[in-house]
């Protein structure tokens, strides 16, 4: 279902996949997705909708959690990358931040951003250093201090970095606006355009604020029970009446929430 606002380069494709958790749980159904290289493509929907297990199918860790892609393709630069090892897709260039930051708490800021670079040593690591002090000025403050003794949105800003240190073509972002204040999410995400536009780096972000989200995205695709329900341009998701009701909490008869729906339904367009 992609349009003539989205039909740039194709970085990664996933076709039709599904994903079975423990053999027996379904939990991805036929999710189609295309992320143009250079662009900032929104994974939207509730709780439980399957955002997270998109990414992890996208970033091969779903077998830690017993998970596996039984059907279906994803393509990353024409290859096909489901059954390779996660460490070979950072080599790659696919990254994946996960939610809840997962910062190392004992060590510090600067030690928690090094262990991105790993792999890697000499000048360019400290030019990325300085790279990502630079997009994130708190971090530059607080590179002595440990990762646990700071605040929730500063760890989300670690975790950007380290991801960054690695120096990733493609990040998957997983709620990166999880238990943050208003302020700081749009703090986040502005960086996050700001990468985009002036890294080249590409972003697939899974996200339920919905509102955010689609004002800083340029393609969004919206997920109900492992299954893609909509998609199209951020713009246009912005104004469409279904999303303005359900995910936006807003209808022509102004605002709403999910409490005062007594009965939700579907448009049957949505079923199809």
């Amino acid at each position: 279902m992609l349009d003539a606002g989205h039909t740039e380069e194709a970085l990664l494709e996933v076709n039709n996949i599904e994903v079975i958790y423990n053999h027996v749980i379904l939990v991805l159904k036929g999710v189609s997705l295309s992320v143009p290289k250079g662009g900032i493509t929104a994974l939207l929907g509730g709780n439980g909708a399957g955002k997270t297990t998109t990414l992890k199918a996208i970033s091969n860790l779903l077998h830690s959690e017993r998970g596996e892609v039984t059907k279906g393709s994803i393509i990353y630069r024409g290859e096909r990358i489901q059954d390779q090892d996660p460490a070979e897709l950072v080599k790659k260039g696919v990254i994946q931040v996960m939610e809840g930051r997962h910062c190392f708490e004992h060590l510090t800021v600067e030690e928690n951003l090094l262990t991105g670079a790993y792999t890697r040593s000499g000048a360019k690591v400290a030019r990325d250093l300085e790279m990502v002090y630079d997009y994130f000025p708190r971090l530059r403050e607080r590179r002595k201090s440990q990762a646990g003794y700071t605040s929730g949105g500063e760890q989300q800003m670690v975790a950007i970095g380290r991801a960054l240190m690695s120096q990733p073509e493609t990040i998957l972002l997983d709620e990166p606006s999880m238990g943050l204040a208003p302020q700081l999410v749009e703090e986040i995400f502005g960086i996050v355009k700001s990468l985009n536009e002036n890294e080249g780096v590409t972003f697939l972000l899974a996200e339920q604020n919905t509102n955010v989200a689609l004002r800083y995205a340029h393609y969004g695709y919206i997920l109900e029970s492992g299954r893609v329900v909509m998609d199209g341009p951020a713009a246009d998701l912005r104004e469409n009446p279904d999303v303005k009701e359900f995910y936006l909490g807003m209808s022509d008869e102004g605002r709403k929430s999910f409490r005062d729906v007594r009965s939700y339904r579907r448009r049957k367009r949505w079923l199809s």
